[in-house]
């Protein structure tokens, strides 16, 4: 009885914290979303970002003050980072000055990176590439590649025609 009861108070305390999460990204970096948005784990949002449907952060933080547009179906690890911009090194000061560079970073749908990726800006991630974890993006992502390194490399292809035959069949996770 008291670990049904304990259950229920964490299943309660864990609904509430989601909610906490959904209604901060509502009001910081997150000008618009579409429907089956899931923030599953601490998440920080600084940028101007867009997402599509059936989007699943699951511990990410969007830094900068450039954008970022998501398309349908993404999903991330815990311990992502995009980073959207960077500091003026050709500036009137050095190492840097106080200007900012900003960029942006396009996901287009069906993308999952893995725990702990670097996302740099002006890259654009093709639609059903999946990103190693650990990996280190920092130059544009064909469509179904499967990437891993730092910097990442493409290591392989999804096979395009079950991932079309997936998508056809609206097999969305």
């Amino acid at each position: 009885m008291i670990k049904k009861l304990i259950s229920l108070v964490l299943n309660k305390r864990y609904e509430l914290k989601k909610k906490l999460w959904l209604i901060k990204a509502k009001y910081t970096g997150i000008s618009s979303y579409g429907k089956g948005l899931y923030i599953g784990g601490k998440c920080d949002f600084e940028a101007n970002i867009k997402v599509g449907d059936n989007v699943n952060f699951n511990g990410i933080k969007i830094v900068g003050k450039g954008y970022v547009n998501i398309g349908n179906n993404f999903h991330s690890g815990i311990e992502c980072m995009i980073i959207t911009d960077n500091h003026n090194y050709e500036g009137k000061e050095i190492p840097y000055d106080d200007t900012y560079i900003y960029k942006t970073i396009n996901i287009e749908d069906n993308v999952w990176i893995g725990n702990r990726v670097l996302i740099c800006g002006n890259t654009t991630i093709g639609e059903g590439a999946i990103i190693a974890a650990g990996s280190v993006v920092t130059k544009n992502i064909p469509p179904f590649a499967i990437v891993g390194g730092n910097p990442a490399k493409i290591i392989k292809y999804r096979d395009i025609e079950h991932y079309q035959k997936l998508k056809e069949q609206k097999k969305f996770h």
